[in-house]
């Protein structure tokens, strides 16, 4: 019953909430990103989500879109702002997937979306983190976030599945909030959230 109606009831009235709480903030961080990033403020991507459909995540431009004297895009951690670094190390950026939330695409809590290119290397265990909505934020970021290795993260995407419920979600909720202010599981150093998913696990 959660997880065929409560959960999304509560999803809809968190996001709602939220957005409203937080539109000074993200008012300032757009102005603040068209300037800085010259016109770009959000960046748009397709992940997966639920049963592998693909939608359209957004998030705030925590890069520049500076490019090499061939037109190549200069690596990540060259292309990063100062700015951007500041809205990643408290997760600011993320707050417009809120939006998807709105929109059904994503839940608050659950796996969070990865790469499509990553679809072909999962295996079977690990493809059962597809079997809900992606999140915002989960298992796994409350338990090392990006400080963990893949394998780690995929046994926390999968618990998660397996034991969904209204407290564990509310559990997940409270931690991230925490884990947020501690900036916890971060890379910092070069702006590079975590090393590619290769398979190999």
């Amino acid at each position: 019953m959660y997880l065929h109606f409560f959960k999304r009831l509560l999803d809809v009235f968190i996001a709602s909430l939220g957005l409203l709480i937080l539109l000074p903030l993200f008012i300032g961080i757009w102005l603040a990103l068209l300037f800085i990033n010259e016109g770009n403020p959000f960046f748009f991507q397709h992940r997966p989500g639920k049963n592998e459909s693909i939608f359209r995540l957004i998030k705030f431009k925590s890069m520049t879109d500076k490019k090499d004297s061939n037109g190549n895009l200069l690596p990540d951690k060259d292309r990063i702002t100062p700015f951007g670094q500041f809205i990643r190390k408290y997760s600011l950026d993320e707050i417009p997937q809120l939006l998807n939330v709105l929109k059904g695409d994503m839940s608050l809590v659950g796996p969070r979306p990865l790469l499509i290119r990553y679809l072909p290397l999962y295996n079977d265990f690990q493809k059962k983190r597809h079997a809900v909505k992606p999140g915002i934020t989960g298992w796994a970021q409350v338990n090392g976030r990006n400080g963990i290795s893949w394998d780690q993260k995929f046994h926390y995407d999968v618990f998660y599945v397996e034991n969904l419920s209204f407290f564990l979600d509310i559990k997940i909720l409270f931690l991230t909030f925490f884990k947020v202010l501690k900036t916890e599981g971060i890379n910092q150093k070069t702006g590079v959230p975590m090393v590619p998913f290769t398979g190999q696990n």
